[in-house]
């Protein structure tokens, strides 16, 4: 066991460290430059190194786990209730010290270098695709002004390219100009999120874990990627409901006095999972009206009684489940349809 605790506030360029004993009693107290605090670190016995998990964090945890230190990450928001009085540098990386005493405390799980970067293509995905969302926005607002309104939805670009060169629509001729130059801009958009969706799908095929999540229904090469991106080692996860909950598609509670409120679903978790499997539990609801379940199965029985987004959510929280048990035993999904509740 560890003899020393060392909170790191993480900067850009100076670092502020608060060495203390497993038993709070402090050490010392140091700001050190970029350069400075490696090459301290490198000196101290190994120790537990406690971060909180922000920018950086996971590339420091790689490196400092390399000089021997265990590391340990904590949310942000786990720490601010241990600052006191005024917040600095100093009063943050004590905070971090005492907060990680906490018994009870819940840690961030150290990323891999490849699950960062397979993390930062999926991100690089979703920012092109706000900001096509962006430019389908902008171009539906300069045809509104002239009178011409377009549905939502990328699927609409044709139909907007034709009212543009339709000459019998009366649009000024610099308006045609810009409409063209935005739909020049969405068509380049659009090839680039194509170019990284095969990437991800690429990415896919390569790993077992994520071809196995593909057997589920629902669950394509996106979300398989996501899982396998941003959420941690499933042995993290006593069963498959902390880890829907850590997704945050359980309902949030407000139980008092022995009483059990529950509200609406959580959404205090990894969101970009979260949303995915959402998707891909609707798809299944809206698959279900053209193709009617199993009679008497947990879907159908649920459809008959609940709106289909509740439904949906229900069946969010039954995939990520699946995908917990998935992992935990290595087994391909095993189709349950026919079992009658």
């Amino acid at each position: 066991m560890k003899e020393m605790m060392i909170g790191v506030d993480l900067a850009k360029s100076v670092f502020q460290l608060h060495g203390a004993t497993m038993t709070g009693h402090v050490k010392f107290r140091k700001k050190l430059a970029r350069g400075q605090f490696y090459r301290f670190m490198a000196t101290q016995a190994p120790a537990l190194v406690v971060m909180e998990a922000c920018g950086s964090a996971h590339y420091w945890s790689r490196e400092l786990v390399k000089l021997g230190h265990e590391v340990k990450l904590i949310a942000p928001q786990y720490v601010r209730p241990f600052v006191k009085r005024q917040k600095n540098d100093a009063a943050d990386a004590e905070a971090i010290v005492i907060a990680a005493r906490q018994p009870e405390m819940r840690f961030v799980s150290p990323k891999t270098a490849d699950q960062q970067a397979q993390a930062i293509l999926f991100r690089a995905r979703e920012r092109i695709v706000h900001q096509r969302t962006e430019l389908m926005n902008a171009l539906r607002a300069v045809l509104y002004e002239y009178g011409q309104t377009v549905p939502l939805g990328i699927g609409r670009v044709k139909r907007i390219a034709v009212i543009v060169e339709d000459v019998d629509i009366d649009l000024p001729e610099l308006v045609r100009d810009e409409c063209r130059d935005l739909l020049a801009q969405i068509n380049e958009k659009t090839a680039r999120i194509e170019e990284k969706t095969k990437r991800l799908i690429e990415l896919s095929r390569q790993s077992d874990n994520a071809r196995r999540l593909q057997t589920m229904p629902g669950v394509g090469p996106m979300i398989a990627m996501a899982v396998e991106a941003f959420a941690p080692a499933m042995e993290n996860f006593q069963c498959g409901r902390n880890f829907a909950a850590w997704l945050g598609l359980v309902p949030r509670q407000f139980s008092s006095g022995g009483k059990e409120r529950l509200g609406r679903a959580s959404k205090a978790g990894q969101a970009d999972i979260r949303r995915l499997l959402i998707i891909g539990a609707m798809t299944r609801v809206r698959w279900a009206s053209l193709k009617p379940p199993v009679k008497g199965s947990w879907l159908a029985r649920m459809l008959t009684r609940k709106p289909r987004m509740l439904v949906a959510i229900a069946l969010a929280n039954k995939m990520a489940r699946r995908i917990w048990a998935m992992l935990m035993k290595q087994e391909d999904y095993r189709n349950q349809a026919l079992v009658v509740a």
